[in-house]
C-alpha cells in the first residue's frame, strides 16, 4: 500500500530499500496501460485548449511520446529467501496530454474516488519521470537548481533525472507490441539506460564515473498526481571535481546552480523541492537506514 507522507506532499506508491538491478525489475508495455478517456466531453476538450495556451508564443513545446505510469506488482520482500521482483506496467502518453490533464489547472476533476489507485488516475497522462541520488566519494549528494524557464517547478531544488524516452527504443506507437518479450526487455533497459544518460546529460559527469543505477522505489507528489522512479548511484568523483564538470553539461541550461551538500544539508533542502523529489529523498533514507541496520553498503558496480 502506498505510503502517504505527513502533509501529504507526496505518495511513496513503491520502496524498494535494498535496491533493485536491472535483473529485478520487467517492464510489461501494454495498451492496456494507457490513459482512459474522461467521460466528460467538456473536460476531455479542455486538454488540447491547455496545450494550445501553453504552447502559444513557446515554440520550445513539443509534444513527445511518454511512457505513462499504469501500476505494478511486487513479488517477494525481505521476509523471504526470495529476491525481491518489480514489474512495472506501463502504457504511451504524450507531453500534450500531461500539459492537459496532470498540469491542468482543473486536474483534480480528472481523478476517480477510489481506493485503488489504478483507478483513480486512470482519466490522467500520468507520464513516469526518473531521478537519481548520487553519492560522490566524499559522501557528498548531487542537488540541481532548476532553471526559471523550465515547465515545471522553476527554480526549485531537484535530483538530477528527466523521463525513460519511448523513441530511445523505437517506440511511438503500441503497434511494436507484436514483439512481447522482446519489446518488454528493451523498455526494461531503457528504465535504467536513461537515468544514467539523464545523469551524464544534467550534470556533466561522465558515464565512467558512475556506478550501475540501482532503483529504490516510486516516489509521486500529491499535487496533480505526477509519479517518477528513482535510482540510488555513487559516482567515483569526489565533490570538488563536480563543478568543473558540470560546467561542460551537455544539459545545464536547464538548472541554473549545482550542489553538492551533506546529508543534514539535504534535509534542509526538501520544502524546497517538488513532492516527487521530496518523496525520492524519504526513498534514500529508507535505503540508509536498511544499510545501517545490516551494516552494509550498497552493491554497485563501475
Amino acid at each position: 500500500m502506498a505510503k502517504i507522507a505527513e502533509g501529504s506532499r507526496y505518495q511513496l506508491l513503491l520502496s524498494c530499500p535494498y535496491g533493485l538491478s536491472l535483473s529485478q525489475v520487467s517492464v510489461d508495455f501494454s495498451k492496456s496501460h494507457d490513459r482512459i478517456q474522461h467521460p466528460d466531453h467538456d473536460l476531455e476538450d479542455s486538454i488540447a485548449q491547455a496545450w494550445e495556451q501553453r504552447t502559444q508564443g513557446n515554440s520550445s513545446l513539443f509534444n513527445g511520446q511518454k511512457f505513462r505510469f499504469g501500476s505494478f506488482c511486487l513479488d517477494g520482500d525481505a521476509g523471504t529467501s526470495e529476491l525481491p521482483h518489480v514489474c512495472l506496467r506501463l502504457g504511451l502518453t504524450d507531453y500534450r496530454t500531461f500539459v492537459g490533464t496532470n498540469l491542468s489547472s482543473q486536474w483534480e476533476q480528472f481523478l476517480v474516488t477510489s481506493q485503488d489507485d489504478c483507478v483513480r488516475c486512470r482519466h490522467t497522462s500520468s507520464p513516469l519521470g526518473n531521478a537519481a541520488v548520487i553519492e560522490t566519494s566524499d559522501q557528498k549528494i548531487i542537488v540541481l537548481r532548476r532553471s526559471d524557464n523550465v515547465g515545471e517547478f522553476p527554480g526549485h531544488y531537484v535530483f538530477p533525472g528527466g523521463h525513460p524516452e519511448p523513441m530511445s527504443v523505437g517506440i511511438d506507437s503500441h503497434q511494436l507490441e507484436k514483439d512481447g518479450d522482446a519489446l518488454n526487455k528493451k523498455v526494461t533497459q531503457e528504465m535504467f539506460d536513461s537515468i544514467t544518460r539523464e545523469v551524464v546529460e544534467e550534470t556533466g559527469i561522465p558515464a565512467s564515473s558512475l556506478s550501475t543505477p540501482l532503483f529504490i522505489g516510486i516516489s509521486r507528489r500529491e499535487l496533480n498526481v505526477r509519479p517518477a522512479m528513482f535510482f540510488f548511484i555513487k559516482c567515483s568523483h569526489h565533490s570538488d571535481d563536480i563543478p568543473r564538470l558540470y560546467s561542460s553539461a551537455e544539459d545545464a541550461f536547464e538548472s541554473t546552480q549545482l550542489h553538492t551538500v551533506s546529508l543534514e544539508e539535504l534535509k534542509t533542502m526538501t520544502s524546497r523541492m517538488p513532492g516527487c523529489h521530496h518523496g525520492g529523498f524519504a526513498l534514500y533514507e529508507l535505503l540508509l537506514q536498511r544499510l545501517k541496520s545490516t551494516n552494509e553498503t550498497p552493491l554497485t558496480s563501475t
